[in-house]
């Protein structure tokens, strides 16, 4: 059986659907991140499921050199046509070892962890971003805040984008955020789901207290403002290897 995100985030439907994220706001997000590490102008950057490298890209307009990894084969290709001699990217799933202690820094945004069925793969991951950090790294996790976003489930939208209605149910089942796609185009019947682990600020930090990673920091928004588990849009980790 094919994991859902290796089938949804290989299709070109799931890039027409998400094809409105806010640029302006993940640029700005990066820049107080950068601002708020202040990382030397030689540091070498890590963004793990890093989709089609929108942060990769910028990071490195930024100046720095930084390496993007992504289990989608076609997000991978058109992320690579922006390549040069400090951006470059490579297909890799986060399970498997990827590096070792390469990287200053390794950055995971835009809930892009907790897909796997087998929980067991969540720490592994984790684990494997550890590996390839060097000495004193830091690693940026973003996720959005579950304890919020569960109380406003079950849900249900509609979203039309290219002249295709996308028909889109989310709901709570085994602690997981299930989202089912549905739509039509030329003719032909899609269906697509995304299942993401509702973790919570507790579950991240007995996560990360299984590594040797510090918890330095955890923010609640893309301005670095402090965590509020009911208000909060985002739960950002700021974590060190010793």
């Amino acid at each position: 059986m094919v994991e859902w995100f290796k089938d949804w985030f290989n299709s070109p439907y799931y890039h027409i659907l998400y094809k409105h994220r806010d640029d302006v706001e993940a640029s700005a997000f990066i820049n107080r991140l950068l601002e708020f590490l202040q990382p030397a102008p030689d540091v070498r950057f890590l963004d793990v499921a890093c989709g089609k490298g929108r942060h990769s890209i910028y990071l490195n307009s930024k100046g720095y050199d930084v390496t993007g990894i992504d289990i989608s084969p076609n997000s991978i290709k058109v992320a690579s046509e922006y390549i040069n001699t400090r951006l470059r990217f490579q297909v890799a799933d986060m399970r498997k070892p990827f590096a070792d202690t390469e990287y200053d820094y390794a950055v995971n945004l835009f809930t892009s962890f907790g897909y796997f069925d087998d929980r067991n793969d969540n720490l592994l991951s984790l684990q494997n971003i550890y590996s390839a950090l060097k000495p004193g790294g830091i690693f940026v996790l973003d996720f959005f805040n579950a304890e919020k976003v569960v109380k406003m489930l079950p849900l249900k939208e509609t979203k039309i984008i290219d002249d295709i209605e996308f028909r889109i149910s989310k709901y709570l089942d085994d602690n997981r955020i299930v989202k089912t796609i549905e739509f039509t185009d030329e003719g032909h019947t899609f269906g697509f789901t995304e299942k993401v682990e509702a973790a919570r600020k507790d579950d991240f930090v007995r996560l990360f207290n299984k590594t040797d990673f510090i918890i330095k920091h955890i923010f609640g928004n893309y301005k670095l403002g402090e965590f509020d588990g009911t208000n909060s849009d985002r739960l950002i980790f700021i974590a060190q290897k010793p």
